[in-house]
Parts: C-alpha cells; sequence; structure tokens
C-alpha cells in the first residue's frame, strides 16, 4: 500500500493505542495463570494478534468479546507443535522460554525480519536449564523440548531486555526458588519494570532486584493463585509518541488515555518535547502538547531505542544539531533502523550523520516532498507520516500498511486530527 500525506495541520483530541508492551505480557501472564483472566481494553495489533494466537496453541481458551479478551488457562499445555510468533520481537524472546516449561517437542517460527534476528541466546542459555534446542545457527526456527528445570545463569542483556523477560515469567510460572539469574549490562530497563508489575499484578512470584545485575527467587514459599483476574491494558507511549511529535509540529492536540505514572520506557518522549520547547501541559488524565519555536536537543534513547524515529521526526523541524545517544540499538529491529533513518529523512532533504553511538540530525532546513519506503518497518512508516505534516509537498510512503504491527489506526487516527491522507493498494 502506498500512502501519500499531504502537508497538513493538526488539531482536536485522539486516543492513543494500547500498548503491546503491556498486552502481550498480559497474555502471558493469563496463560501462566491457572484460572480466568478478562483482559480489558485489549490492544489489537498484529502483535497483539500473534501473541493471542500463540497463547491459544500453548493450551488457553481465547474468547474475544469486543471491549475485553477473556482467558481461560490451566498452564502450559500445548495443543500444537508448531507455535507462531508473527513478526513480535518481545513474542519471540518471551514465549520460547515459556513454552519450553512443557515438555512436549516444539517447534517456534516467526516471519519477516524475525528470520534473520540473532537467536543465538537460547543455543547458549537453554541447556543450562536442561532445555533441549536446536537452532539454524541461531536464527529461526527453534525446535525445542522441555521442561525448564531453574537454574543460576548469567545472561547478558546488551542486545535486548526480551530475553530476560521470558526466563523471569517461566522462572516465576516454575516456582524458582533459590536460584538467580545474573544479567550483564541490562538494555531497556524501563521494560523489565513492566515485566515485573505484570508479575506482580498477577500475584505472580516476583524476584529480588539488586541493581538491574541479579534477580534474585529465593527460598520463601509462594503458591499460584487461582481464581479470576481482571488486568487493564494501559496506553501505548511508543505509538503515543508519533502523536506527540505530531502536536509538536503541525498543531495543538490532546493525547487522551495515557498513565501518568506508567514504567514504559518510551514515556522519556515527554523529556524531549519538553527540551525541544513545545509547549506540553497535563490535566485530568490527558496531554495536551503544540507547537512553538523548536530549538536542537540532546537525548539519550540507549534505554528507549524504539524512540529513535519519532525523536529524528521531531528533530527535523528543531533548529541546530540533535544528539541522540543509542543508536547501536537499532541494529536488529524491523530495519536497521539508523541506516534506515538515515535514507527515508536524507530523501526528505534532512541529514543524519552516524558517529559510533552516536546519531546527529540537523535539523531547522525544510522539509521537502519526497517518495520513501518504510522498509517493512512500522516505525518508519509513522515517522515519515509525521514528518510530512509540515514538509513543503507531499511525501509518498511505500509499504505503509507496516504499521499494522503496532498501531493499526495510526492512519486514521491523523484523519481525525485534520490530516490529508490519500492511500492506494
Amino acid at each position: 500500500m502506498i500512502v501519500t500525506i499531504s502537508p497538513s495541520a493538526v488539531s482536536g483530541n485522539i486516543r492513543a493505542p494500547r500498548s503491546k508492551s503491556d498486552m502481550q505480557r498480559a497474555c502471558a501472564a493469563a496463560l501462566l495463570h491457572h484460572g480466568e483472566t478478562r483482559i480489558t481494553d485489549p490492544g489489537r495489533s498484529n502483535d497483539d494478534k500473534a501473541a493471542m494466537d500463540v497463547i491459544a496453541k500453548l493450551g488457553a481458551t481465547v474468547e474475544d468479546l469486543g471491549h475485553a479478551i477473556l482467558v481461560k488457562s490451566d498452564g502450559v499445555n500445548p495443543l500444537h507443535e508448531m507455535i507462531h510468533c508473527g513478526e513480535s520481537g518481545l513474542g519471540i524472546r518471551m514465549f520460547t522460554p515459556i513454552a519450553a516449561l512443557s515438555e512436549k517437542p516444539l517447534t517456534i517460527s516467526g516471519t519477516g525480519s524475525l528470520v534473520t534476528r540473532p537467536m543465538g541466546f537460547f543455543d547458549e542459555i537453554f541447556p543450562q536449564l536442561h532445555i533441549s534446542i536446536k537452532s539454524q545457527s541461531g536464527k529461526l526456527p527453534l525446535h525445542i523440548q522441555g521442561p525448564l528445570q531453574p537454574a543460576t545463569i548469567e545472561v547478558d542483556g546488551s542486545l535486548s531486555s526480551q530475553f530476560l523477560t521470558g526466563l523471569l515469567m517461566a522462572y516465576s510460572a516454575s516456582g524458582a526458588s533459590g536460584v538467580t539469574i545474573q544479567v550483564k549490562d541490562l538494555k531497556s530497563k524501563p521494560y523489565i519494570d513492566l515485566t515485573l508489575s505484570v508479575l506482580k499484578s498477577f500475584d505472580m512470584k516476583v524476584p529480588q532486584v539488586v541493581n538491574y545485575e541479579s534477580f534474585v527467587f529465593d527460598e520463601t514459599p509462594h503458591s499460584q493463585p487461582t481464581g479470576d483476574f481482571t488486568y487493564e491494558v494501559e496506553g501505548d507511549w511508543s505509538g503515543a509518541a508519533f502523536l506527540f511529535v505530531a502536536g509538536a509540529i503541525a498543531g495543538e492536540t490532546t493525547i487522551q488515555g495515557m498513565k501518568h505514572d506508567s514504567v514504559q520506557a518510551d514515556k522519556k518522549i515527554l523529556e524531549a518535547i519538553r527540551d525541544a520547547g513545545a509547549g506540553l501541559s497535563y490535566a485530568n488524565g490527558n496531554y495536551t502538547v503544540s507547537p512553538s519555536q523548536l530549538q536542537s536537543f540532546d537525548f539519550d534513547a540507549t534505554e528507549c531505542p524504539d524512540l529513535f524515529p519519532p525523536l529524528v521526526a521531531l528533530a527535523a523541524y528543531c533548529n541546530g544539531i540533535t544528539r541522540i545517544k543509542g543508536a547501536s540499538r537499532l541494529t536488529h529491529k524491523e530495519s536497521n533502523r539508523a541506516v534506515t533513518l538515515q535514507d527515508v529523512f536524507g530523501k526528505m532533504g534532512i541529514t543524519i550523520v552516524l558517529e559510533e553511538d552516536m546519531m546527529l540530525v540537523y535539523g531547522g532546513t525544510a522539509l521537502h516532498g519526497a517518495e520513501v519506503s518504510s522498509h517493512h518497518d512500522h516505525r518508519i512508516a509513522m515517522a515519515a507520516a509525521v514528518a510530512a505534516l509540515r514538509a513543503a509537498g507531499p511525501v509518498s510512503i511505500s509499504d505503509a500498511q507496516a504499521i499494522d504491527k503496532s498501531y493499526p489506526d495510526f492512519y486514521q487516527h491523523l484523519e481525525l486530527l485534520g490530516t490529508t491522507i490519500n492511500s492506494t493498494k
């Protein structure tokens, strides 16, 4: 699909999408919970749908009520040998350890960019947990057979925290006792905070955290709760970040449905909006952002690499050179996002320079119309669309349907705010 965004002013109120990070973790916890879970205000992205499919194949009964998802489970009892995680990096890394709680032989697969992402972590760690594993030289598909037996291990957290999320959930569900997960160089700590928050909400065993280096499952007995749970999915700061940037560059916008005390990593977009000089206020559960004379800013995105695309769209309209740290985290995303951002924004007239872990965005120059590709990356498509709002001419985005991975209503929401959008198949 090709979507063309014409230069447009925006204004109005919009409810942000639901957090796929929260939704997928809630699905995993609902699978591990022995009883019934009602997940209210659920997400509807492709990654969310993949998570619901995974837990159904791993033994849960999943009923879509529209306003809620009803999950009935008695733990991990796989009904299928093939578990397909779609194109979700979190899904593949979180559900693989959880699936390994079963003693049945399983094949874990995915599609799109997942087939090229490194999964050698499992080859290294799973044998230490008495899980048999065969990968394709560290790539998908993975052939595994448990059951997982918790042990004290050390893992490398420099590539992604998503592996650790899966281990924490699997250890908790297995009744881990007297063991520790040691983590070296953990990145994206707020995502681990979200995992721990979900474990606590489901009354599962939560490890003691020591400086984000040791996750200690002590010998204190903890019985798995049974009965009914209700879990409300919070708004997605990753998706909402594009709405905040749209408001900062193209017109006063109110974003509804965001949790003020959220532990999501991408809530840091608020810091960038303020540092760039845009107007920002909060009242009665709603954030309002408005344009101003925008100036360059410095930002450390090491713990929140998904913010790079909206940050670049914002920086493009900021006078001066914006410096964003953490570019090395972008290599193994849906695309190599550092290079992709250079390509896409370069075609719109913005210079981006990469210096080791730093990305320099030369903003304040007039963006012009262009034909660009999303590179099959949902966040690149959204960044290009937002940047187009104040460009000198229309911006056409090919493979624009990539947004379905995380924010399927994105273009519709831009239109509700006043954006002129044309699409062709």
